[in-house]
């Protein structure tokens, strides 16, 4: 039996439901956002497991009051803080992610004895086993869009922009985002292949993606994934350098990389900043993959110093754009 998850103090993990368990207390319990210690926690995951643990989190956070309105109806009494999250990662997999019901019964089963609640395993087996059994049924009775919403932020859309655009606002934050591609250089023949929409940015935008490693240009490096509004910042400053040949420029809170990657792309010189290492090795893994070059630096941006003048300082913190 592996030890006891720890979710404030887990350092190395080696399974996804572990380390979704960790993020997903952490956020609920800490407030603590989870792309705060994803790295961390999920830094000895193969990429495919790294990837579904993101998404089961997000989805147990993003149908949250779902999720607690359907347990509700199975326990009489707020669990232990472990075992309670361990259920609502459970449910998340048998509702909302199509899990077989056996396979989502028996891994919240395993993830609760894994927590060190194994005297417990009995209670969640059988908690499970309602949710699979009723579960489906109970959300078509449920409004969704009102319920996953704290009240407090929907009286306050509903104050500003009305009652019908409150609802669908709502609506839209359970919707999976798309995914956005930024192309190493533009090749209609590559975003046609893609099979994605081509914003004016010039981002590619998937509505449905599977498995990114699938995708044409992946292997040879030909894009990688940023989000639109996140692309928009280099950009603006390549514009007003008048493009990137033959300029120095440092990307401050560098990683995870994508404008430095576009950078890179412009034929800058580029200095990537960032006093987070392990954030930083998937920046040097995206620069390997592309075939782009950039200087990482591991250093706190506040004390660093260039070795050389530049022409450009790139700083969106915390990637607001």
């Amino acid at each position: 039996m592996m030890p006891a998850v720890k979710p404030e103090t887990a350092a190395t993990i080696t399974d996804a439901r572990d380390a979704a368990l960790a993020l997903l207390s952490g956020a609920l319990r800490s407030k603590r956002a989870v792309d705060e210690k994803f790295d961390a926690l999920t830094s000895a995951l193969e990429r495919r497991d790294r990837a579904f643990v993101r998404l089961l989190v997000a989805t147990a956070l993003r149908r949250l009051g779902q999720i607690d309105g359907v347990l509700a109806r199975f326990v009489n009494r707020e669990p232990l803080p472990l075992v309670q999250d361990a259920l609502r990662l459970g449910t998340a997999q048998a509702l909302f992610l199509d899990t077989a019901p056996h396979a989502a019964v028996a891994t919240t089963v395993e993830l609760v004895k894994r927590s060190g609640q194994g005297a417990l395993a009995g209670f969640v087996n059988a908690v499970m086993r309602k949710v699979t059994a009723e579960g489906k049924a109970i959300l078509a009775g449920q409004d969704a869009a009102n319920l996953n919403t704290p009240a407090w932020l929907r009286d306050r859309w509903a104050a500003a922009f009305g009652d019908t655009t409150a609802t669908e606002i709502s609506s839209a934050h359970l919707l999976e985002p798309p995914l956005d591609l930024t192309l190493k250089k533009s090749d209609d023949t590559l975003a046609k292949l893609i099979g994605g929409e081509v914003l004016t940015t010039g981002t590619i935008r998937l509505r449905e993606s599977g498995r990114i490693e699938n995708l044409p240009g992946f292997e040879d490096g030909d894009w990688w994934v940023q989000d639109a509004a996140a692309a928009l910042p280099a950009k603006i400053l390549l514009g007003a350098l008048g493009g990137g040949k033959d300029k120095t420029i440092a990307d401050l809170c560098a990683a995870p990389g994508g404008k430095t990657l576009q950078l890179a792309a412009s034929r800058a010189r580029v200095f990537a900043v960032d006093n987070a290492a392990k954030r930083l090795a998937l920046l040097k893994e995206n620069l390997l993959r592309t075939k782009l070059n950039a200087e990482v630096i591991t250093a706190d941006a506040k004390t660093w110093q260039p070795p050389v003048p530049l022409d450009g300082v790139l700083l969106d913190a915390p990637c607001s754009a």
